[in-house]
């Protein structure tokens, strides 16, 4: 039986501890698939991910600003690219061609409403008999709570962006 991980909170390393987990899954012959959402600038763990067999990416095709700079024109945009990711997991997964599925940056995009919440439900609160799903993101509402195995959250307790000093690619991105 697959069981459901979170990686919450407002601190660094959700999506650092998510793609670790996924690498080591690829390692043990699982394969993955990773939906970024609110994503599609070029990061520096797509090189290394990109060279590892068993692991898939699926990402927003161009940069996704900020959502408070987003008009509704670019909302709505959006939502269309979340949603159809989202339905290529669930053909993924009932076809059973992934054992694991990991929706990085998921809460954030159903919590600003930049996905459809009854499809997204249906994909990411099930427990699937052959795949483990991992989320991460900030706030998780009481139904994913309820329904996780794991949660691990991840504080900001320091962090240099507060002292000014910007996101640096390897690091951060």
């Amino acid at each position: 039986m697959g069981l459901n991980h979170i990686y919450c909170g407002d601190g660094k390393g959700k999506t650092t501890a998510a793609l670790g987990l996924a690498i080591r899954a690829a390692g043990a012959g699982i394969k993955v698939h990773i939906i970024q959402f609110l994503k599609g600038t070029d990061t520096a763990e797509l090189t290394s991910l990109e060279k590892i067999d068993n692991i898939t990416i699926e990402r927003c095709d161009e940069n996704c600003p900020f959502s408070f700079m987003m008009n509704e024109s670019q909302k709505a945009e959006i939502s269309c690219r979340h949603n159809e990711m989202l339905r290529n997991a669930a053909a993924l997964l009932s076809k059973k061609k992934i054992q694991m599925l990991v929706l990085d940056e998921f809460l954030d995009a159903y919590n600003l409403g930049l996905l459809d919440r009854e499809l997204a439900d249906s994909v990411a609160l099930r427990h699937y008999e052959t795949a483990e799903i991992v989320i991460t993101g900030r706030n998780p509402s009481d139904a994913y709570i309820s329904e996780a195995d794991y949660i691990s959250e991840i504080s900001a307790l320091k962090h240099p962006y507060n002292r000014g000093i910007p996101a640096r690619k390897g690091i951060e991105f």
